[in-house]
């Protein structure tokens, strides 16, 4: 029998079975229907299995199947038991993945992408009451059911915890069913699905801001920071001048300060909305990294400008709270020295972001657009967004010198805060 070839298939377009030789042949149904089949003797009986459609199974990958089929008709095995015997322990093996096992997968292969130990945590914790709830279950048994029994004790009480938690569950079973350890609709799916069986977030949640210090007690609260000892303190008084998040600030590197132009440049890796964000530094700000540089690695020079207590390591995501704690201690008998005014809690290093913005809307004539950009916030309206493509560097740089300005002087009691010219335009 003359043996196939890649031109010759091309050619082959009637109907009709053509063979290679050694039991396989090409079955043409015409030009768009063609496959492979492989014919075997077994036990006195002729047989046939499909090795696959051509061209997705190609000459070469099919003569390779046949020949490895024939090695198993010489050992007196049937190669389609055989193959129906694979496919049942593969099944199998999918059939016995757990929520719990599919979690553990799933975080191994996202922790990498995820921006520092905290995010990896708080996933991990996250899930775990998932998989007490039904871990040792098949992840394709996974239900409606089965998710609801974890969501409703938590969702109006816990809103915030609770909508976390289902995302979360939801990216696992895709992630299950992008591997092929499940199959149909995702229980865990919000539009369309959960938002039948349960009220949308916002409509049950109760806003908590973070408690803030209000604005006229920052001077004050800063000359008392001054006071203490530490990198956590020059951390903090860094932060509070810069209106940055607690992660921006610890993990900032001397490679990404230029000194020159009093500029902070922060990659988008480390910006919660993946952003690059430029900080222009005012001169307390600089004041702080002077004060730092004798504590800079002279072998390192990309290395923290708040460096940690071991070698090589950041500052503790911790640190700055803790410091602030001591700063403002507070129990049942001795209530907290700086407060929020309205919830009467005790202060937060992120809440000193509101205490920022709530000075820009009440003290002085900057914009919105200027502050919100300085707090790395993107604009709501999608439109605006796409069509700003600068930074507002420069009224920036006003801004944050009228805040350094602001905060390096102690309020007066009875003190009356006047509005700041406007910023001229350009």
């Amino acid at each position: 029998m003359a043996r196939l070839t890649a031109l010759k298939i091309k050619g082959l377009v009637s109907p009709g079975r053509y063979g290679d030789g050694d039991g396989l042949w090409l079955q043409v149904r015409d030009a768009e229907h063609r496959s492979w089949l492989f014919r075997f003797t077994m036990d006195g009986r002729q047989r046939q299995m499909g090795l696959g459609p051509f061209p997705d199974v190609s000459l070469a990958d099919a003569r390779e199947a046949a020949r490895k089929c024939r090695g198993m008709v010489r050992e007196g095995l049937d190669p389609i038991a055989n193959r129906r015997q694979q496919r049942a322990e593969r099944l199998a093996a999918i059939q016995a993945q757990t929520f719990a096992q599919v979690v553990e997968r799933y975080l191994g292969a996202h922790e990498a992408v995820w921006r520092n130990d905290k995010h990896r945590y708080q996933w991990r914790q996250t899930l775990s009451v998932a998989s007490a709830a039904f871990g040792s279950h098949q992840v394709a048994t996974i239900s409606t059911g089965d998710v609801m029994r974890v969501l409703e004790p938590i969702w109006q009480t816990k809103s915030e915890t609770a909508s976390r938690l289902r995302g979360r569950i939801e990216a696992v079973l895709d992630y299950a069913t992008a591997h092929g350890w499940r199959t149909g609709e995702n229980p865990a799916r919000w539009r369309g699905h959960l938002a039948k069986l349960l009220p949308a977030p916002s409509k049950v949640a109760k806003v908590k801001h973070q408690p803030a210090l209000p604005w006229r007690q920052v001077g004050d609260f800063m000359t008392g920071l001054r006071g203490q000892d530490g990198v956590a303190a020059f951390a903090l008084q860094f932060t509070i001048l810069t209106a940055a998040r607690t992660g921006e600030t610890i993990g900032a590197r001397w490679s990404e300060i230029d000194l020159a132009s009093a500029v902070w440049s922060i990659p988008a890796a480390r910006m919660k909305m993946n952003r690059p964000h430029r900080v222009p530094l005012n001169s307390a700000a600089m004041e702080v990294l002077e004060a730092v540089r004798p504590l800079r690695n002279s072998e390192d020079s990309d290395g923290w400008v708040f460096p940690g207590g071991r070698r090589d390591a950041a500052l503790s995501n911790m640190s700055m709270l803790m410091l602030l704690r001591r700063m403002n201690p507070h129990d049942a008998g001795a209530p907290a020295k700086w407060r929020d005014e309205v919830s009467g809690d005790p202060i937060s290093v992120h809440g000193f972001r509101s205490t920022f913005r709530d000075w820009v809307s009440e003290c002085t004539n900057h914009s919105r657009e200027v502050a919100e950009q300085a707090l790395a916030h993107v604009l709501p309206d999608a439109v605006e967004a796409a069509y700003r493509r600068g930074d507002l560097m420069e009224k920036r740089r006003r801004l944050m010198n009228d805040w350094g300005e602001f905060c390096s002087h102690p309020s007066r009691h009875g003190e009356v805060v006047q509005l700041r010219p406007a910023v001229a335009a350009g």
